[in-house]
C-alpha cells in the first residue's frame, strides 16, 4: 500500500534521505538485516516447504509462499529471503502478461524463461518495484534477485557491464527503500563495484569453477556469502569454504529440501 505523499515527505525531512541515481551506490542503512559470514542457511525453491531445518536463514520462492509461511518461519526464529527473478522473464508467474514482448530476449536455459532487456528501466522498474512490494508485504527480511549477470550471457540484447551495474544498483535501491536486505546473485566480475550496494551474496558453483576467491570482498566487508554446489563433493569444497568463511552446502539442482552443509 502506498503511503500518503505528505507522510513520505515528512519522513524524508526527518531522516535526511535523498534519492539515489540508479548508477550510483545506494546509501547503506543500519536498520536492515545484515547476515554475517558463516551464517548457516537453507535454500528451498521446490517441493513442500519443510520449515524444520535447524538453521537461522531460509531462502524461499517469493511467489509460491504466502505471509503465513513467512510468519511461521519467523516464529521458528528464522530470517527469510524472498527469491525473485529480476533479470529474466518467467512465463509461469502471475504478472507475466505485464512484460511487453519488446523486453523479452533469448531463453536463459530454463524452460519458460527468457532474458530481460535490463536497459529498459522505464518498463522494468515499476514491475520490479511491485514484486518487491510483494516481498515486503509478505513479511520477508530480504530478497535474492536472480539472473543479475545478463551482460555476460547471450540475451539477444547488446548489454554492457555499465548496463548491468546500473540495473543491479536499481534493484538494490528498490529493495532498500522497502527495508529489505538484498543479495548479489553471482555476477562475480562486478563484486568490487557492487559490494557496497548489497548486503550479502548468493553464489552457485564457485568451487566447481574455482572462483570462490572472487567473493572475498563480501567476507571482508563482514557480509555473508550464501553458497551452494551441485556437482562437487563436500569433501572437495568444504575445506576451502570454511577457510573463506562461506555459508556453504551441497544441494541438488531442483533445490528441494535435501541439503548437506559444510
Amino acid at each position: 500500500m502506498r503511503r500518503p505523499i505528505l507522510l513520505l515527505a515528512l519522513l524524508l525531512l526527518v531522516t535526511g534521505c535523498v534519492s539515489v541515481p540508479d548508477d550510483k551506490p545506494a546509501r547503506p542503512s543500519g536498520e536492515r538485516w545484515q547476515p554475517r559470514p558463516g551464517t548457516p542457511w537453507q535454500w528451498q525453491l521446490s517441493g513442500r516447504l519443510d520449515p524444520t531445518v535447524d538453521v537461522p536463514v531460509y531462502d524461499i520462492d517469493g511467489f509460491d509462499h504466502d505471509a503465513d509461511a513467512v510468519e511461521d518461519l519467523h516464529r521458528r526464529g528464522r530470517k527469510v529471503i524472498c527469491y525473485l527473478s529480476t533479470g529474466a522473464w518467467e512465463e509461469f508467474r502471475p504478472d507475466a502478461d505485464k512484460f511487453p514482448k519488446a523486453v523479452l530476449g533469448k531463453g536463459n536455459g530454463w524452460p519458460g524463461e527468457r532474458w530481460l532487456d535490463i536497459r529498459r528501466t522505464d518498463v522494468l522498474e515499476p514491475l520490479m518495484a511491485a514484486r518487491l512490494d510483494m516481498c515486503r508485504d509478505k513479511g520477508f527480511d530480504a530478497v535474492e534477485p536472480d539472473n543479475m549477470d545478463g551482460y555476460r550471457n547471450r540475451t539477444g540484447f547488446p548489454l554492457t557491464a555499465a548496463d548491468q551495474l546500473r540495473y543491479n544498483r536499481l534493484v538494490a535501491r528498490l529493495a532498500h527503500e522497502r527495508g529489505l536486505a538484498v543479495g548479489l546473485k553471482n555476477d562475480l566480475d562486478q563484486i568490487p563495484e557492487l559490494v557496497g550496494d548489497f548486503d550479502f551474496a548468493v553464489n552457485e558453483q564457485c568451487a566447481q569453477y574455482r572462483e570462490c576467491d572472487a567473493l572475498t570482498p563480501f567476507i571482508e566487508a563482514d557480509k555473508a556469502v550464501f553458497h551452494v554446489e551441485y556437482e562437487v563433493s563436500t569433501r572437495s569444497f568444504c575445506p576451502e569454504a570454511r577457510r573463506l568463511r562461506l555459508s556453504s552446502m551441497l544441494k541438488r539442482y531442483e533445490l528441494g529440501v535435501w541439503r548437506r552443509a559444510c
